[in-house]
Order: C-alpha cells, then structure tokens, then sequence
C-alpha cells in the first residue's frame, strides 16, 4: 500500500504546481479514522450490534435510569434523518432490545426504552468499546493526546462555524 508522503511524491511530479500539505493532512486523518472505526466495530459485532444500533442503545444508556428518550431526544443526538432514526428503532425493537412505551404525561408521545436484554448487552458493548479505545491510542501519552484533542477541536470548531 502507498504511503501518503509516496502519494504526494507522485503529485509533486504531475502537478509541482500545487501544495499537497493539506492532502497529506486530511489523509492521514480520513485513514486514521477508517482503522479507528474498522477496530470498533469488531468490537460492536462482538455483541451482535452495528455502529448505528450501538450509537442508539449507548446514547439510551447514558441517559441514566429508566434508559428512556424520546424519538426527538434521540435524533437530536445523531447526525441522521427520523426516517434513519425510525428504521433503527424498529429494528432494535424487532431484536428486542429497546421498547416504545407511552409518555405518562402525555399519551400521544412514546419513549424509546432499553429492555433488559438490551441493556446487559449495551452495557458489556460499551465495556469492551471503552477497552478497545484506550489500546487503539495506547501508543501516545497523555501529553499527546492533550495536543491531539486541542488540535482536533480547533478544526472542528472552524468547520463547524459554517
């Protein structure tokens, strides 16, 4: 496989016309990303679940007792259409692992609920997610990952001012 700095090498011979600085940057990152999410949902599948039911049940979870959000709340947290958001719901709850319960203050809306079974398995999912993370970044020391962090915030917040 090439390596980026190979890449920018070729284009430095095509096109020495052009800064590839920021190609290697972004490849680096999109590359970084792409293993990241590969190794995490090995992890994921270990528990019979995909990014998205992980995404789903986790955010339920750390919502605290009763495990319980609206569909509102949960697609609020997700960058995905209510129709995603549905279809994932419906799923999770054909597997039995989250059910729609009544709004008691307001019979007209539900709340989307872990079952038992879905939180026993999300529970033990977001143990071994957490273990995978901290060996992915095993590598850097704190310090590291303080400047990762600072410098990854920087970014998102200049793309995110759009």
């Amino acid at each position: 496989m090439f390596n980026i700095e190979d890449i920018r090498a070729q284009w430095a011979k095509q096109r020495p016309d052009i800064d590839t600085a920021p190609m290697a940057t972004i490849g680096r990152v999109v590359r970084l990303s792409a293993l990241l999410c590969e190794q995490m949902s090995k992890t994921h599948e270990k528990h019979g679940l995909n990014s998205a039911s992980f995404d789903v049940l986790a955010t339920l979870l750390r919502s605290g007792p009763p495990y319980a959000l609206s569909p509102n709340d949960l697609l609020a947290t997700m960058m995905v259409t209510s129709g995603t958001m549905t279809n994932r719901i419906d799923q999770l709850e054909k597997d039995g692992l989250v059910e729609r319960v009544r709004n008691p203050k307001d019979r007209r809306s539900v709340f989307v609920q872990l079952t038992e079974t879905g939180r026993k398995i999300i529970d033990a999912a977001v143990t071994d997610h957490v273990m995978v993370q901290r060996n992915l970044v095993e590598g850097l020391s704190d310090e590291d990952l303080a400047t990762l962090n600072g410098i990854l915030d920087k970014g998102l917040a200049a793309l995110s001012q759009d």
